[in-house]
C-alpha cells in the first residue's frame, strides 16, 4: 500500500521531491526546448512505439460537457471601454456585451480553438496520446451558424471526435479573450441561465486578458435529441473512460447519469470534476446524485474546501477532505474510489483507499508563466491520457503535472505541435 505522507510533509511539495517519486519531479519540465521539428521522432511517440498502439482503440475516452469557441484577439482600450471591460474585473456578461463576440471578429486579428472545460480536457488528453487520432469523444451542444462550423474544424484539427448536437435556437457558446498591453484585466463574465459564474478562470496573463463567456448553446443539450441516438450511444458503449466536468450538471442530469449507470454496470471508469465551488453549493443537490457512480473525482483546493463545507466534513484539511469524499458511498464495489486535489504549486493530493498521497508538482522558473487559466483542465486531461492507457496512478499524476506544466507556458489552453512527456 502507497505510504501516507502528513500534511506538513506536503509543504515540500513545491520544493524537492521525495526519492520515492524522483521519476515524478527529478528535474524541471522544458517542453519547448526538447521538442525539436528535425526530430522524427518525440520520446511521447517512441514510448508509444515501444508499448504498441494496439493498446488503444478509437474512442476510449469520452468526455461530455460545455462546449465553447474560444475567440482570442489583442484589443485596444477603447474596445474595453466600449463594452464596460474594466481593468481587473470580474461580470457577469449581460445584453450589452452580445456584439462583441462578432465585433472583434471583424475588427482586431483573431485566433479560434476548441475550450471549454471538458473539452479542453479531452482535447488535452489526445494531444498527449498523439496516436491514434480520436481515442477521444466529445459531445456538446452548438448552434447552427458560423462559430458552430469554425468549432467544429477546430475539433478536428485537434482529432478530437466531436460529435455535437446542433440546434437553431441559441449561437454557439464561446468565449473572446481580449488581451491588452498592460497588466491590465481578467475579466470573467458568463450569460447562463441560471445566472451564475460558470467560466473557471483562476489567473490573469502578464499582459491583461479579459475572459468574456458566453454559454448561450452549450445549455441546450438535450438527452434525448443526441445522447440517446443509436448512433451515438455506440460511442458511450465503445469508451472505456469517462470524464465529465461538472459544469455540465447545470445543463443535463439526466445525461450524466445515464453515462454514469452505464459506466458502473459494465465496470469501467466514470470520473468527475467539481470544477468550481458553485457548483458543490449551489448544485449540490444534482452533484450528490451522481456522486454514488462516481470512481475518480476531480477538484482544486477551493473546491474541496467548498465541498467539504456542504458535506459536512467538519474539517479544512485537504487530505482529509480527500479521505472522506474517497469514503462517501459507492454503487460499483468493484472499484475503489480515488480522489485527486490538485492545489497550483503545493503540490497534488491523492486519496486511495485509507491512503493519502502528495506528488509534488514539477518546477517552474515563475517569467515562464503566461497564463494559467487552463491548467486545471490540463492536469486532468494529463492524467487521463495515462488512465486510458492502462498506467499506474503515479504514471498519471506525472502525466497531469507535465500537461499543466505545458498549458501555463502558453496563453489559453494551447500547446505545442506534439508533448516531450518521458
Amino acid at each position: 500500500m502507497p505510504k501516507v505522507f502528513s500534511k506538513r510533509a506536503s509543504a515540500m511539495a513545491s520544493g524537492e521531491p521525495r526519492a520515492k517519486r524522483v521519476k515524478l519531479v527529478e528535474k524541471e519540465s522544458k517542453p519547448e526546448e526538447k521538442s525539436k521539428p528535425e526530430e522524427k521522432k518525440s520520446k511521447s511517440e517512441e514510448k508509444k512505439s515501444k508499448h504498441g498502439e494496439k493498446k488503444l482503440s478509437q474512442n476510449a475516452l469520452f468526455g461530455m460537457g460545455n462546449p465553447l469557441l474560444d475567440i482570442s484577439a489583442v484589443v485596444d482600450k477603447d474596445f474595453l471601454e466600449k463594452y464596460g471591460l474594466k481593468t481587473n474585473d470580474q461580470i457577469l456578461a449581460e445584453d450589452k456585451h452580445k456584439a462583441m463576440f462578432e465585433e472583434i471578429v471583424k475588427k482586431f486579428k483573431v485566433e479560434y480553438h476548441a475550450g471549454g472545460s471538458t473539452q479542453n480536457t479531452v482535447k488535452v488528453a489526445q494531444w498527449m496520446i498523439q496516436r491514434p487520432h480520436k481515442v477521444a469523444t466529445f459531445f456538446g451542444c452548438i448552434g447552427k451558424d458560423k462559430f458552430g462550423e469554425i468549432l467544429k474544424q477546430k475539433a478536428e484539427e485537434s482529432h478530437v471526435d466531436a460529435h455535437y448536437y446542433e440546434q437553431s435556437e441559441e449561437p454557439t457558446g464561446t468565449c473572446a479573450a481580449c488581451i491588452t498591453g498592460d497588466n491590465s484585466a481578467q475579466v470573467v463574465a458568463v450569460c447562463a441561465p441560471t445566472g451564475v459564474r460558470e467560466h473557471r478562470c483562476d489567473a490573469i496573463r502578464p499582459d491583461g486578458r479579459s475572459l468574456v463567456a458566453n454559454l448561450a448553446a452549450a445549455n441546450c443539450y438535450k438527452k434525448d435529441k443526441h445522447l440517446d441516438l443509436e448512433e451515438n450511444w455506440e460511442l458511450v458503449e465503445k469508451a472505456k473512460v469517462f470524464y465529465i466536468a461538472g459544469f455540465f450538471l447545470t445543463v443535463s442530469l439526466e445525461s450524466i447519469l445515464k453515462v454514469a449507470k452505464h459506466a458502473a454496470e459494465n465496470n469501467k471508469i466514470f470520473s468527475l470534476n467539481l470544477s468550481a465551488p458553485f457548483i458543490c453549493q449551489f448544485f449540490k443537490d444534482a452533484l450528490m446524485k451522481v456522486m454514488p457512480y462516481v470512481d475518480i473525482l476531480f477538484g482544486n483546493e477551493t473546491e474541496a474546501a467548498m465541498f467539504a463545507q456542504e458535506q459536512g466534513f467538519e474539517t479544512e484539511d485537504i487530505e482529509e477532505i480527500a479521505q472522506k469524499a474517497q469514503a462517501l458511498s459507492k454503487v460499483n464495489k468493484k472499484r475503489q474510489r480515488i480522489v485527486v486535489f490538485t492545489q497550483g504549486k503545493e503540490g497534488t493530493v491523492m486519496a486511495e483507499g485509507k491512503d493519502v498521497e502528495m506528488f509534488p508538482v514539477l518546477k517552474i522558473d515563475q517569467s515562464k508563466i503566461v497564463d494559467t487559466n487552463g491548467a486545471g483542465d490540463a492536469f486532468v486531461g494529463g492524467f487521463l491520457s495515462e488512465l486510458v492507457q492502462d498506467k499506474t496512478l503515479e504514471e498519471c499524476v506525472s502525466a497531469g503535472h507535465y500537461a499543466a506544466n505545458v498549458i501555463i507556458r502558453h496563453a489559453g489552453c494551447t500547446f505545442p505541435e506534439k508533448p516531450d512527456f518521458p
